[in-house]
């Protein structure tokens, strides 16, 4: 007490309100306070991350050049984003079933999910590593060769990054955002780079393949401590015990999200994807550094996500609708305002941020613009997505992102080929935009929440109150 007492004196007076507001937030027991620390410790590690990955992505462009960083990149997206998509939606299932089974005390079923999923997900990965390296043999002759060593390697860190994703599902499933996120945020973007100097002062060459390499090493090392983490505190929160397994229950949620999500990512993903068979390697390295830089103001979008997620689901259950829009309304709010502040003061420093990668990568300043404009209008509706998955409208969230995938790639590929890196700049933030247009009426006409930063949730809901 007396050191915040100290800090407040310190603090100006139009600063006591905030900070009294943070000190209710990390010290209150009740849900709303829970979900606001997990959005503070969210916040705060993607704050990390994104410094630790803007560093070791300058590094590893330093070390590589563009050619072979552009490589690198390109492959490390394929991977990640087949990794994710090997969970097939379970690593958010466990997210929607784990906080109702624990609010109904219905520990056989978590300890059943907890197990299945992490099952599920090692054995579909591991399948996907097998056709893929069955697909590259065949088909080898096709790829530029400078892809195929690291495509080769990528396959193998499948299955690490599925297990990976389902154990952070886990996690934010039972409010424990630190070992959620700091594997693969913070532990992994760091080994990966210390892993890859190493190799370098041996005396392996600054390729994308060495890069690689060290990317396989870390997220073994990093998956499975997070295994050993999560499994552990698992252990000793639910105890051991008879397990319920309703395959078929989760299985029929996990799909729609599966494909919720995986639309979702592949929407994020596509413009490095299209760019990188359109465009030679250095190019793809000059578009992601610039997609990198901007990509500082979603780490604000992920760390509300992860917070509102477990109180979504557990809003649902209630009969009154009200808590739950006024909530999803703040969620917004806190969505917009600090991506504004963090994309004007990247723009700002853009073109020197930009520069610390090589001089070639200053080519990549005016994309930064586009890609704030797209992700400022998906960050004024906030977790729209997630809303609408808590609610069991995953049907109708995987026809949005049906339709704004399908904008986006063929933007994308309108674009690419026509105006090259600012085509896919454009292709992106016209994507964003759709997206956010197609959640903000889907959760209207859907659930009666007015989902917009500068909108009152309730609004809808006052004008069909009768008089």
């Amino acid at each position: 007490m007396a050191v915040i007492q100290r800090v407040e004196h310190l603090l100006p007076a139009r600063l006591h309100g905030p900070l009294h507001r943070i000190i209710a937030a990390l010290s209150a027991h009740d849900d709303v306070a829970r979900a606001q620390r997990m959005a503070l410790i969210a916040f705060a590690i993607r704050i990390v991350s994104a410094a630790i990955a803007f560093f070791s992505q300058i590094v590893q462009a330093r070390l590589m050049g563009d050619f072979e960083y552009g490589i690198f990149v390109f492959v490390w997206v394929l991977v990640v984003l087949f990794g994710n998509l090997s969970c097939l939606g379970f690593h958010s299932t466990v997210i929607r079933f784990l906080p109702q089974y624990h609010a109904r005390d219905e520990i056989p079923e978590i300890r059943g999910i907890t197990v299945t999923i992490r099952i599920f997900a090692l054995g579909l990965a591991s399948c996907l590593t097998v056709t893929g390296l069955i697909l590259l043999n065949l088909f080898g002759d096709r790829i530029a060769g400078y892809y195929l060593t690291p495509l080769f390697l990528g396959l193998f860190a499948l299955p690490m990054i599925a297990l990976g994703d389902v154990l952070d599902g886990t996690a934010r499933a039972n409010s424990w955002p630190v070992a959620a996120l700091s594997p693969t945020y913070i532990v992994r973007p760091v080994l990966i780079l210390a892993f890859m100097l190493l190799a370098v002062m041996l005396g392996a060459p600054r390729t994308a393949t060495t890069a690689m390499q060290a990317a396989l090493a870390a997220t073994y090392v990093t998956t499975l401590s997070q295994f050993a983490t999560i499994h552990w505190r698992l252990r000793r929160k639910y105890l051991r015990g008879p397990r319920r397994i309703d395959f078929m229950v989760w299985f029929r949620v996990a799909i729609p999200i599966f494909l919720i999500e995986g639309f979702l990512f592949l929407l994020t993903n596509s413009d490095v994807m299209v760019v990188g068979l359109y465009l030679p390697p250095d190019q793809v390295g000059i578009y992601f550094a610039a997609a990198k830089t901007m990509a500082l103001v979603q780490f604000v979008y992920f760390a509300v996500k992860a917070a509102a997620g477990p109180r979504f689901s557990a809003l649902m259950n209630e009969d009154d609708i009200r808590p739950l829009a006024l909530f999803a309304g703040r969620m917004a709010r806190w969505c917009f305002w600090p991506s504004l502040v963090i994309g004007l003061l990247v723009l700002v420093a853009g073109e020197v941020l930009l520069g610390l990668f090589g001089p070639n990568f200053t080519a990549g300043y005016p994309l930064m613009a586009i890609l704030f404009a797209g992700a400022l209008t998906k960050a004024l509706i906030g977790p729209g997505e997630m809303l609408l998955t808590m609610a069991g409208r995953q049907k109708l969230c995987v026809l949005l992102y049906v339709i704004a995938l399908a904008s986006n790639i063929g933007l994308n590929v309108t674009l690419i080929p026509l105006y090259g890196l600012t085509g896919a700049a454009t292709a992106a933030a016209s994507a964003m935009l759709v997206e956010a247009i197609l959640l903000h009426i889907a959760v209207r006409y859907a659930l009666g929440i007015v989902l917009f930063a500068f909108a009152d949730p309730l609004s809808r809901m006052k004008q069909d109150r009768p008089a």
